[in-house]
């Protein structure tokens, strides 16, 4: 019987994606989560705190495969410090990462956690893959959310190149499953948007009427988002648009006017 593959964040938008997908190609799943979950056939949830070091080493041991999803908006490099030892101790033949584009580039205090936590597990010695996505769309439909619920909405000068959830869990479910890789090509959806088309995209889906306002973002980091710093080019794309996860969770949008 294959040894379980741990996913770390298993409770999470894209770990319960994910997991699926390894159960259907035949694994057992070790699910880590602070507050844990219900167990089911061929998963098995742990309760752990990656960052306090508290359970980790018992939910690392014995994982042949670790999947590390699990992040937040700051510490990700200490985390990622606290499994890498976890996963030494345990032997771990294989340590997948999932990061963002644009962490060498993009020169905000949370992306430099993001590229410190890549380079914690690249210098491990333990065999790694790195995959560095874009924004998903659940993100993106997040923060039109928000926007949308002020009575002007602010239009930052940046564009984005949004992938759906699915196709990145599809992509680390592959990469968990094959051999180590080192850093892959970026994952980004299959087209790039200006913020404002995003936007404008969800009130009309939404049958939301707002003014917009552009926005200038300020200082180094506003000029790599213009410069296009989060966007890949050479990368691979997944296959779901921002129109259609929109159609799928608002509805059709209504014809501009």
């Amino acid at each position: 019987m294959n040894p379980p593959i741990l996913v770390t964040g298993g409770t999470g938008t894209l770990g319960r994606l994910v997991i699926p997908l390894l159960r259907e190609a035949g694994h057992p799943v070790r699910a880590l989560s602070r507050r844990g979950g219900r167990s089911a056939p061929g998963v098995e949830h742990v309760t752990a705190d990656l960052a306090t070091g508290e359970g980790v080493d018992a939910s690392v041991r014995g994982a042949g495969i670790v999947l590390h999803l699990a992040g937040g908006q700051k510490g990700d490099d200490e985390i990622a410090r606290r499994l890498v030892r976890a996963a030494q101790r345990a032997d771990v033949r294989h340590l997948i990462f999932i990061s963002v584009i644009g962490a060498d580039r993009v020169p905000l205090a949370w992306l430099r956690t993001k590229l410190a936590a890549e380079e914690a597990i690249s210098s491990s010695g333990v065999p790694w893959t790195t995959l560095r996505a874009a924004q998903f769309h659940e993100l993106v439909l997040t923060m039109a959310q928000k926007m949308a619920a002020l009575p002007v909405v602010p239009v930052p000068g940046m564009r984005l190149q949004p992938v759906d959830g699915r196709d990145v869990a599809a992509r680390l479910a592959d990469l968990a499953l094959g051999a180590p890789a080192g850093l892959v090509p970026d994952l980004a959806g299959p087209k790039v948007y200006p913020m404002g088309d995003l936007i404008r995209g969800y009130l009309r889906a939404t049958g939301k009427r707002r003014l917009t306002m552009p926005v200038r973002l300020p200082g180094r980091a506003g000029r790599a988002y213009r410069d296009g710093a989060n966007l890949t080019l050479d990368g691979a794309t997944g296959a779901r648009t921002w129109e259609a996860f929109l159609a799928e969770r608002v509805g059709q949008p209504t014809p501009a006017r």
